[in-house]
Protein backbone atom coordinates (compact mmCIF):
# COMPACT_ATOMS: atom_id res chain seq x y z
CA UNK A 1 0.00 0.00 0.00
CA UNK A 2 1.53 3.30 -1.12
CA UNK A 3 1.76 6.30 1.13
CA UNK A 4 0.05 9.38 -0.19
CA UNK A 5 1.58 12.77 0.51
CA UNK A 6 0.40 16.25 -0.31
CA UNK A 7 1.70 19.74 0.22
CA UNK A 8 -0.17 22.25 2.36
CA UNK A 9 0.19 26.01 2.48
CA UNK A 10 -0.54 27.52 5.88
CA UNK A 11 -0.81 31.19 6.79
CA UNK A 12 0.26 31.12 10.43
CA UNK A 13 3.95 31.61 9.60
CA UNK A 14 3.04 35.06 8.26
CA UNK A 15 1.57 36.31 11.52
CA UNK A 16 4.68 38.14 12.71
CA UNK A 17 5.19 40.43 9.74
CA UNK A 18 1.60 40.43 8.41
CA UNK A 19 0.14 41.93 11.57
CA UNK A 20 2.79 44.66 11.62
CA UNK A 21 2.39 45.36 7.90
CA UNK A 22 -1.40 45.62 7.95
CA UNK A 23 -1.36 47.71 11.12
CA UNK A 24 1.30 50.05 9.76
CA UNK A 25 -0.31 50.58 6.37
CA UNK A 26 -3.79 50.98 7.82
CA UNK A 27 -2.61 53.46 10.44
CA UNK A 28 -0.61 55.39 7.83
CA UNK A 29 -3.58 55.76 5.52
CA UNK A 30 -6.17 56.49 8.20
CA UNK A 31 -4.18 58.86 10.42
CA UNK A 32 -2.68 60.88 7.56
CA UNK A 33 -5.90 61.03 5.58
CA UNK A 34 -7.79 62.07 8.71
CA UNK A 35 -5.20 64.75 9.41
CA UNK A 36 -5.35 66.04 5.84
CA UNK A 37 -9.16 66.03 5.83
CA UNK A 38 -9.33 67.76 9.20
CA UNK A 39 -6.88 70.52 8.24
CA UNK A 40 -8.52 71.00 4.83
CA UNK A 41 -11.99 71.12 6.38
CA UNK A 42 -10.75 73.88 8.68
CA UNK A 43 -10.23 76.07 5.62
CA UNK A 44 -6.45 75.75 5.27
CA UNK A 45 -4.80 75.98 1.86
CA UNK A 46 -2.94 73.22 0.04
CA UNK A 47 0.55 74.13 1.42
CA UNK A 48 -0.66 73.96 5.02
CA UNK A 49 -2.46 70.69 4.33
CA UNK A 50 0.63 69.11 2.75
CA UNK A 51 2.95 70.30 5.52
CA UNK A 52 0.62 68.89 8.17
CA UNK A 53 0.33 65.62 6.29
CA UNK A 54 4.08 65.28 5.77
CA UNK A 55 4.74 65.98 9.44
CA UNK A 56 2.17 63.33 10.30
CA UNK A 57 3.88 60.85 7.99
CA UNK A 58 7.32 61.31 9.55
CA UNK A 59 6.09 61.38 13.14
CA UNK A 60 3.74 58.46 12.60
CA UNK A 61 6.36 56.23 10.96
CA UNK A 62 8.81 56.86 13.79
CA UNK A 63 6.10 56.32 16.38
CA UNK A 64 5.00 53.05 14.77
CA UNK A 65 8.58 51.75 14.65
CA UNK A 66 9.23 52.64 18.28
CA UNK A 67 5.89 51.31 19.48
CA UNK A 68 6.22 48.01 17.64
CA UNK A 69 9.80 47.52 18.80
CA UNK A 70 8.95 48.19 22.44
CA UNK A 71 5.79 46.07 22.48
CA UNK A 72 7.29 43.11 20.61
CA UNK A 73 10.48 43.33 22.71
CA UNK A 74 8.31 43.07 25.81
CA UNK A 75 6.77 39.92 24.38
CA UNK A 76 10.23 38.54 23.61
CA UNK A 77 11.40 39.30 27.15
CA UNK A 78 8.42 37.44 28.58
CA UNK A 79 9.03 34.45 26.31
CA UNK A 80 12.75 34.33 27.21
CA UNK A 81 11.92 34.54 30.93
CA UNK A 82 9.48 31.63 30.62
CA UNK A 83 12.03 29.57 28.67
CA UNK A 84 14.72 30.25 31.29
CA UNK A 85 12.35 29.16 34.05
CA UNK A 86 11.41 26.03 32.14
CA UNK A 87 15.08 25.21 31.48
CA UNK A 88 15.81 25.44 35.20
CA UNK A 89 12.83 23.24 36.10
CA UNK A 90 13.92 20.61 33.60
CA UNK A 91 17.35 20.52 35.22
CA UNK A 92 16.05 20.44 38.80
CA UNK A 93 12.88 18.31 38.57
CA UNK A 94 12.94 16.30 35.31
CA UNK A 95 10.46 13.68 36.59
CA UNK A 96 7.87 16.31 37.47
CA UNK A 97 8.32 17.97 34.09
CA UNK A 98 7.90 14.64 32.32
CA UNK A 99 4.68 14.03 34.24
CA UNK A 100 3.50 17.54 33.37
CA UNK A 101 4.05 16.86 29.67
CA UNK A 102 2.28 13.51 29.97
CA UNK A 103 -0.78 15.14 31.50
CA UNK A 104 -0.84 17.73 28.73
CA UNK A 105 -1.07 14.98 26.12
CA UNK A 106 -3.67 13.12 28.15
CA UNK A 107 -5.78 16.28 28.24
CA UNK A 108 -5.54 16.41 24.44
CA UNK A 109 -7.03 12.95 24.09
CA UNK A 110 -4.25 10.37 24.37
CA UNK A 111 -4.57 7.47 26.79
CA UNK A 112 -2.13 7.31 29.70
CA UNK A 113 0.30 4.77 28.21
CA UNK A 114 0.54 6.51 24.85
CA UNK A 115 0.85 9.93 26.50
CA UNK A 116 3.77 8.63 28.58
CA UNK A 117 5.48 7.24 25.48
CA UNK A 118 5.04 10.47 23.52
CA UNK A 119 6.23 12.60 26.42
CA UNK A 120 9.30 10.40 26.97
CA UNK A 121 10.29 10.37 23.29
CA UNK A 122 9.85 14.11 22.86
CA UNK A 123 11.76 14.74 26.08
CA UNK A 124 14.65 12.59 24.88
CA UNK A 125 14.76 14.46 21.60
CA UNK A 126 14.25 18.05 22.78
CA UNK A 127 12.80 18.53 26.25
CA UNK A 128 12.85 22.33 26.23
CA UNK A 129 11.37 22.51 22.75
CA UNK A 130 8.53 20.17 23.73
CA UNK A 131 7.66 22.19 26.82
CA UNK A 132 8.01 25.50 24.98
CA UNK A 133 5.63 24.35 22.27
CA UNK A 134 3.09 22.28 24.20
CA UNK A 135 3.13 23.91 27.63
CA UNK A 136 3.98 27.55 26.88
CA UNK A 137 2.69 27.86 23.31
CA UNK A 138 6.00 29.22 22.00
CA UNK A 139 7.23 28.06 18.59
CA UNK A 140 9.48 29.32 15.81
CA UNK A 141 6.43 29.89 13.63
CA UNK A 142 5.02 32.69 15.77
CA UNK A 143 8.10 33.82 17.68
CA UNK A 144 8.31 37.57 18.25
CA UNK A 145 10.89 39.51 16.17
CA UNK A 146 11.12 43.14 17.37
CA UNK A 147 13.35 44.54 14.61
CA UNK A 148 11.28 42.93 11.87
CA UNK A 149 8.04 44.28 13.34
CA UNK A 150 9.51 47.78 13.76
CA UNK A 151 10.93 47.97 10.23
CA UNK A 152 7.79 46.59 8.58
CA UNK A 153 5.51 48.91 10.55
CA UNK A 154 7.55 52.03 9.74
CA UNK A 155 7.83 51.24 6.03
CA UNK A 156 4.21 50.30 5.53
CA UNK A 157 3.06 53.33 7.54
CA UNK A 158 5.09 55.63 5.27
CA UNK A 159 3.75 53.96 2.13
CA UNK A 160 0.18 54.16 3.39
CA UNK A 161 0.56 57.78 4.49
CA UNK A 162 1.98 58.78 1.11
CA UNK A 163 -1.28 57.88 -0.67
CA UNK A 164 -3.51 60.64 0.79
CA UNK A 165 -0.66 63.15 0.46
CA UNK A 166 -0.33 62.45 -3.26
CA UNK A 167 -4.07 62.82 -3.70
CA UNK A 168 -4.04 66.10 -1.75
CA UNK A 169 -1.22 67.36 -3.98
CA UNK A 170 -3.09 66.55 -7.18
CA UNK A 171 -6.68 67.35 -6.17
CA UNK A 172 -8.33 70.72 -6.94
CA UNK A 173 -7.73 73.05 -3.95
CA UNK A 174 -11.43 73.38 -3.18
CA UNK A 175 -12.08 69.61 -3.36
CA UNK A 176 -9.22 68.19 -1.32
CA UNK A 177 -11.56 66.77 1.33
CA UNK A 178 -13.73 64.91 -1.18
CA UNK A 179 -10.85 63.57 -3.24
CA UNK A 180 -8.80 62.44 -0.23
CA UNK A 181 -11.80 60.83 1.45
CA UNK A 182 -12.80 58.92 -1.68
CA UNK A 183 -9.28 57.76 -2.47
CA UNK A 184 -8.70 56.76 1.14
CA UNK A 185 -11.82 54.60 1.31
CA UNK A 186 -10.75 52.87 -1.91
CA UNK A 187 -7.21 52.34 -0.59
CA UNK A 188 -8.52 50.96 2.69
CA UNK A 189 -10.82 48.55 0.87
CA UNK A 190 -7.89 47.29 -1.20
CA UNK A 191 -5.67 47.03 1.87
CA UNK A 192 -8.30 45.15 3.83
CA UNK A 193 -8.82 42.75 0.95
CA UNK A 194 -5.10 42.15 0.44
CA UNK A 195 -4.49 41.66 4.16
CA UNK A 196 -7.35 39.21 4.40
CA UNK A 197 -6.11 37.34 1.33
CA UNK A 198 -2.57 37.10 2.70
CA UNK A 199 -3.97 35.75 5.95
CA UNK A 200 -6.30 33.30 4.24
CA UNK A 201 -9.54 35.09 5.23
CA UNK A 202 -12.46 36.40 3.17
CA UNK A 203 -11.80 39.46 0.97
CA UNK A 204 -15.16 41.19 1.50
CA UNK A 205 -15.07 40.93 5.27
CA UNK A 206 -11.50 42.22 5.46
CA UNK A 207 -12.24 45.15 3.17
CA UNK A 208 -15.44 46.10 5.01
CA UNK A 209 -13.99 46.20 8.52
CA UNK A 210 -11.00 48.32 7.50
CA UNK A 211 -13.07 50.74 5.42
CA UNK A 212 -15.67 51.24 8.15
CA UNK A 213 -13.17 52.38 10.78
CA UNK A 214 -11.32 54.56 8.30
CA UNK A 215 -14.53 56.33 7.30
CA UNK A 216 -15.40 56.85 10.96
CA UNK A 217 -12.00 58.39 11.70
CA UNK A 218 -12.12 60.76 8.72
CA UNK A 219 -15.67 61.79 9.54
CA UNK A 220 -14.69 62.65 13.11
CA UNK A 221 -11.66 64.75 12.14
CA UNK A 222 -13.58 66.50 9.36
CA UNK A 223 -16.24 67.46 11.88
CA UNK A 224 -13.60 68.83 14.26
CA UNK A 225 -11.95 70.78 11.47
CA UNK A 226 -15.23 72.25 10.26
CA UNK A 227 -16.29 73.10 13.82
CA UNK A 228 -13.15 74.95 14.87
CA UNK A 229 -11.73 76.05 11.54
CA UNK A 230 -12.07 79.39 9.81
CA UNK A 231 -12.39 79.98 6.12
CA UNK A 232 -9.53 81.94 4.60
CA UNK A 233 -10.35 84.17 1.70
Amino acid sequence: MSRLSHSETHMVHRIGWLRAAVLGANDGIVSTASLVVGVAAAGSGRPEVLIAGLAGLVAGAMSMAAGEYVSVSSQTDAENADLARERAELAETPEAELEELTQIYQARGLDRDLAEQVAAQLTDRDALGAHARDELGISETVVARPLQAAAVSAMTFAVGAAAPLIVALLAPPTQIVAFVAGATLLALALLGGLGASAGGAGLARGALRVTFWGALAMGATAAVGALFGVTVG
